[in-house]
């Protein structure tokens, strides 16, 4: 077993670096937070006036109550139709991950285990229970006698010096065809 190696910072040393990025993060989000506020609020003042209404007769005021229903439900529209989008988005970026993952092989694979059938169960679970076919595949075989194997072995060695000259030329190709076709036949 590896020896643990003992850490070169203490306990308390680590806690009070932990309690200090906890209170740094903390300090950062806050001010990212305000940050985010006051784009906000300069972003309303751009884009929408104060309006002046003390001035303005019903009717005008009517219009303009008409005239900002309508801009809100453009903008109720295109929110709903973004929604719509980013919805449909992550769904195909979420099918697209699972194919991914498909395709790394990421899911883990049950280990195989061997398992030993007979032949006899192998054909029982294709053919069903009513047929019974029994197949002893040992009584099959071919069987092969000693003899013809021992007397395949032996073959005749000979001097090859002493036919050089007679099997040179087409006769001699012709003999050792012909010795060769023989005992085949």
């Amino acid at each position: 077993m590896p020896e643990k190696r003992k850490s070169k910072i203490s306990a308390s040393r680590k806690l009070m670096l932990k309690s200090l990025m906890v209170a740094k993060a903390k300090e950062e989000l806050e001010q990212e937070m305000e940050e985010k506020e006051e784009e906000k609020t300069k972003y309303l003042e751009e884009k929408s006036p104060p309006i002046q209404t003390r001035s303005m007769s019903l009717a005008e005021l009517r219009t303009l109550c008409e005239e900002l229903h309508a801009k809100i439900d453009v903008v109720d529209e295109e929110r709903y139709d973004i929604e719509a989008k980013v919805l449909h988005n992550t769904r195909e970026i979420k099918d697209l991950n699972i194919k991914v993952l498909d395709l790394r092989g990421k899911f883990k694979r049950p280990s195989l285990r061997r398992v030993r059938v007979s032949a006899d169960a192998i054909l029982r679970s294709l053919l069903g229970s009513k047929h019974k076919v029994s197949l002893d595949l040992r009584a099959n075989l071919k069987s092969v006698k000693k003899e013809d194997t021992e007397k395949e072995k032996t073959v005749e060695v000979s001097d090859w010096r002493k036919n050089v000259e007679a099997m040179s030329g087409m006769e001699g190709r012709k003999k050792m065809f012909d010795a060769a076709k023989g005992p085949s036949q």
